[in-house]
């Protein structure tokens, strides 16, 4: 499971030849910009060509690119593009349909060649055009092949949770402060204001003077009306008790009550909504799953959470694309970076230039696996042994993870555990 990644740039730059028309897509909103360079980098064109996001616009840039492959006798045309935003997509994935082979380039690669020709920090769309076409010549590119539908939908699905996911936290602290103004007292009753008893509280008595005046069996009543089952009982009853005693001694701020309420109940609407997404979500990450053989090998290892592999085939897609283990983690932004010149050697820090979800997930998995699995929890033993710190051992470990994971799709095993094997 040899990998080089000198040798693949190598190969990506042998793969462009003579008969090569190298297209420089600088991607926007609504206006895009091209500019077509030989295998060379030398400008076939007297000027750039600007056209719209639209299908019109595209068959123009098509049109432009045969009369200049037809004029300059190219029988093979390169796109290279920014992956910018969400503007690419489209034009990208049409381009493919017309047969037309279509590779990225790094936003950062681009910024740091751009002074390249013309020894100037300037910036505007056809220079950006130019900069990519000749990044795209020296081989820093990656290309552009759209995952299967299952992996395309899973990867939908996981950035749609991640949105819903910050939402609901972001709700979820809203009601937290609403609680520390008008009801401090309630978290000594309930410190966990999301388990039934507390919702249906908040619903049915969410100010201290909803409480007074009541009795037990009056804030149990309550409870049964929002649909808790087994509202009473000596635990139910003890909690009513409880809650009737903070709410008579409140400090809680009573200036607004109306509007209180109101804000309350549209954040609780909110929050349940969202739950209620993020509940379905799961479920259809789960059946997605179930799709892809390779998901059951993952699940082998043991302590590796559902919604961590569905990221990591969501984010990094066919894993069976990948020849090595360092690919997934580069893909991740967890590959290591130096900064080293003459006598002076800086610090070893991760990259951080990938995927960001990826990458927080694979440390959130890692910290789930030294927790629960025997390989796993030995392997970080032994590394904080050698005096290598935890976290350090952790992103050492991210690394042996995605080795076997990339062996194991290569090889269509599954994990056998080097604790089992020796018993």
């Amino acid at each position: 499971m040899k990998f080089n990644r000198n040798n693949a740039i190598n190969q990506r730059i042998e793969r462009i030849t003579t008969q090569h028309a190298v297209v420089g897509i600088d991607i926007a909103k609504d206006v895009h910009a091209a500019q077509i360079t030989d295998f060379r980098g030398r400008t076939l064109t007297s000027r750039h060509l600007s056209f719209s996001n639209t299908h019109e616009g595209f068959e123009k840039l098509l049109g432009w690119v045969q009369d200049v492959q037809a004029k300059k006798r190219l029988s093979s045309v390169l796109v290279g593009l920014e992956p910018t935003g969400h503007y690419w997509f489209n034009l990208a994935n049409w381009l493919l349909k017309q047969g037309v082979e279509v590779v990225l380039v790094n936003p950062v690669t681009t910024h740091r060649n751009k002074e390249n020709r013309d020894n100037s920090p300037s910036k505007n769309d056809p220079k950006d055009a130019l900069v990519i076409a000749d990044v795209v010549n020296h081989g820093l590119y990656t290309d552009y092949a759209p995952q299967e539908a299952v992996f395309e939908r899973l990867k939908t699905v996981i950035s749609d949770r991640e949105f819903w996911v910050k939402q609901t936290t972001a709700l979820g602290n809203r009601i937290v402060r609403w609680i520390d103004r008008y009801f401090p007292e309630f978290s000594s009753v309930f410190p966990d204001w999301t388990v039934p008893r507390s919702l249906a509280s908040l619903r049915a008595f969410p100010m201290p003077s909803d409480l007074r005046n009541l009795s037990v069996d009056d804030v149990i009543e309550g409870w049964s009306k929002q649909g808790m089952k087994r509202a009473g009982g000596v635990r139910g009853r003890g909690k009513a008790a409880e809650l009737l005693r903070a709410a008579a001694r409140s400090i809680g701020d009573s200036q607004a009550p109306i509007e209180g309420k109101r804000d309350l109940q549209w954040l609780l609407e909110a929050y349940e909504q969202n739950v209620q997404r993020l509940q379905q979500m799961e479920q259809e990450i789960e059946e997605l799953l179930d799709v892809l053989p390779m998901a059951e090998q993952l699940r082998s290892i043991k302590g590796l959470g559902t919604i961590t592999i569905a990221v990591i085939l969501g984010c990094a897609g066919d894993l069976g694309r990948y020849d090595h283990g360092r690919q997934l983690l580069r893909r991740a932004g967890l590959n290591l970076a130096e900064c080293t010149s003459g006598k002076f050697k800086g610090q070893i820090k991760l990259s951080k230039r990938g995927d960001s979800t990826l990458r927080k997930y694979l440390y959130l998995g890692m910290l789930s696996l030294v927790r629960h699995h025997p390989d796993f929890k030995r392997w970080h033993g032994q590394n904080q042994k050698k005096g290598v710190t935890k976290q350090a051992s952790v992103f050492k470990l991210i690394g042996k993870l995605a080795r076997i994971l990339i062996g194991m799709i290569q090889r269509g095993e599954s994990y056998r555990s080097e604790v089992h094997v020796a018993a």
